[in-house]
């Protein structure tokens, strides 16, 4: 058996914590820079990603610290990873830790999502930075 696998991300955004939580945690904001999903930042919420070809994705969190953590598992009935960001104040800006993992590389589902996604997710972090620029 292969030992699970996951995608580590870090990105700094000129922007305070504040800024960037509130793009990862309000649904409107959630879909301008990845998907549509009634996401919130409140412990064994669960709701649904819309990714598109891919369908609704089923979503748990399980984590909270405000302006700090937010972690939640993705794709619960298929994929089952859990996506965790981390907001570190750093000068006037954050710094922003992303880690998915619990790929499991033995089921060929979750290889072909493990291959898209660790060129994804730098992309999508781009997308969240200039929608953070955006911001007034």
């Amino acid at each position: 058996m292969t030992q699970p696998a996951k995608i580590e991300l870090e990105q700094y955004f000129p922007h305070p914590a504040a800024e960037v939580w509130r793009l990862l945690t309000t649904p409107e904001l959630h879909a301008r820079w990845w998907a549509p999903g009634d996401v919130r930042a409140v412990v064994g919420h669960r709701f649904s990603l819309d990714m598109g070809k891919w369908g609704q994705q089923p979503c748990e969190v399980v984590a909270v610290e405000p302006e700090r953590l937010l972690r939640y598992r993705f794709a619960t009935t298929s994929l089952d990873t859990t996506l965790t960001f981390r907001l570190t104040p750093e000068g006037q800006g954050t710094r922003l830790t992303f880690v998915q993992e619990g790929f499991d590389l033995d089921s060929p589902l979750s290889r072909q999502a493990f291959e898209g996604m660790k060129p994804g997710w730098p992309r999508l972090l781009e997308r969240l930075g200039a929608l953070l620029s955006e911001r007034p």
